[in-house]
């Protein structure tokens, strides 16, 4: 298993992903605060008074949120066009924040979140949902 504690003033915000240690996707992917991401449509979030299990059913693998904070994140995710704007609304202050955007950096890593268009980007012309 690999661990990883992040601390965040008095705080700790963290992820723990266990896995098959060989399935590492190798290049890690930095959630940058600008961006959108989601969670992962093959991830199910369940409720621990830690914070909560993810669980990937594509790679199988097993991750710990290890803060009710970061789960409102992660759950928020999907209505936010941003990463700064899930923080916000789950009401993150903003000193914690590079704690979250590292936490959301490993479950990146591990394909429990991923990027996706945001709801205001403008689909390129000639591509149509016809």
């Amino acid at each position: 298993m690999r661990g990883v504690l992040i601390p965040a003033d008095s705080v700790e915000v963290g992820v723990d992903v266990a896995g098959d240690a060989d399935a590492d996707p190798g290049v890690e992917t930095e959630v940058d605060l600008d961006d959108a991401w989601a969670l992962n449509p093959r991830v199910s979030l369940r409720p621990e008074r830690f914070g909560a299990l993810a669980y990937h059913f594509g790679n199988r693998r097993l991750s710990f949120l290890r803060h009710p904070d970061l789960v409102r994140v992660a759950e928020g995710l999907a209505d936010a066009d941003t990463v700064a704007e899930a923080l916000r609304t789950a009401g993150v202050a903003e000193a914690r924040w590079p704690s979250f955007q590292r936490a959301l950096t490993t479950l990146a890593a591990s394909d429990m979140v991923v990027r996706r268009p945001a709801s205001n980007e403008v689909q390129p012309s000639g591509e149509s949902d016809e």
